[in-house]
């Protein structure tokens, strides 16, 4: 059976499901994360809800099919049977790893009590950040089991390509496809994430867990 790592793995080498109209519906990864993947007229539920409940839910809307599983009504239904919380759906973007040493100067943090590593672990697993002159790194696994990467850029050197800079050293950090999630309205982090080499693949609607693992700071998911 194709598991929902099975499909990300494939879309990071640029392998998509079948641009058929249909809906595929895959297991969790984790009980943490639920939630849809809208590629090219096909969608990727992820869910350990009745598959047959996903398949009537959208069968019953009354709107495009090749929109329906990020139709505002489907996720509602979802959020309401499985009491769940989403945010926002986001631009999915990924980037092959890179050799050589980053382009900056990183610190790792080993602080496990830093904000953004406490933060983070209530999303990802595996978590590890690093500092450089303005900014932070974050990594760590997450939909899937997939690495993930987000940044936080200082107000005080905004608008100076750290962002691009950081997105892109993190290419160098790791052995495997990096993965990141940006707020379609987020256009200055899009382009930062193209810039620095990463791809959209895709759309992510992700629905957490009612009660979050940890608390801190809001999480710039760029």
């Amino acid at each position: 059976m194709e598991t929902l790592r099975d499909i990300l793995d494939a879309a990071a080498r640029g392998v998509f499901p079948p641009a058929d109209g249909r809906t595929t519906v895959v297991p969790q990864h984790s009980a943490r994360d639920a939630g849809v993947l809208a590629f090219t007229a096909h969608s990727v539920v992820f869910t350990d809800e009745d598959p047959e409940w996903v398949r009537e839910t959208l069968r019953r809307l009354d709107c495009d099919p090749l929109a329906a599983t990020m139709n505002p009504r489907f996720l509602a239904a979802f959020l309401e049977r499985t009491g769940r919380r989403a945010e926002t759906i986001d631009t999915m973007l990924v980037g092959p790893p890179l050799p050589g040493e980053p382009p900056l100067a990183l610190t790792e943090i080993e602080d496990a009590d830093h904000p953004r590593i406490v933060y983070a672990r209530g999303r990802r697993d595996d978590v590890r950040a690093w500092t450089a002159e303005g900014g932070v790194l974050v990594m760590g696994r997450g939909v899937g089991g997939r690495l993930e990467v987000s940044v936080e850029v200082d107000d005080g050197v905004r608008h100076r390509g750290l962002g691009r800079l950081l997105v892109g050293a993190a290419r160098h950090l790791v052995a495997e496809p990096l993965w990141a999630q940006v707020a379609p309205g987020n256009a200055r982090s899009t382009r930062a994430f193209q810039a620095a080499g990463y791809r959209p693949v895709g759309a992510e609607a992700l629905l957490l867990s009612a009660t979050p693992r940890s608390a801190g700071c809001s999480d710039s998911r760029s």
